[in-house]
């Protein structure tokens, strides 16, 4: 499920680059379908979310905080 998002954020990002002419049409189509790029990014957002929930533990755990 996680795919569907990254890929809809991924052709929302092309198009504000595209918009901008930070980015050709061309590259912004291959950069939100490239099946590299999207595992990427899924693998990089499981570690965002695991960093913020383990972030979060650590800090209740170190002020005391209830769970």
């Amino acid at each position: 499920m996680i795919a569907v998002f990254i890929r809809i954020g991924l052709r929302y990002g092309a198009g504000v680059l595209v918009a901008r002419g930070l980015l050709g049409a061309d590259d912004a189509a291959a950069f939100s379908s490239d099946p590299d790029i999207e595992a990427g990014l899924e693998i990089a957002a499981g570690l965002a979310i695991a960093s913020v929930a383990e972030t979060w533990h650590w800090l209740s755990r170190k002020f005391d905080w209830e769970h």
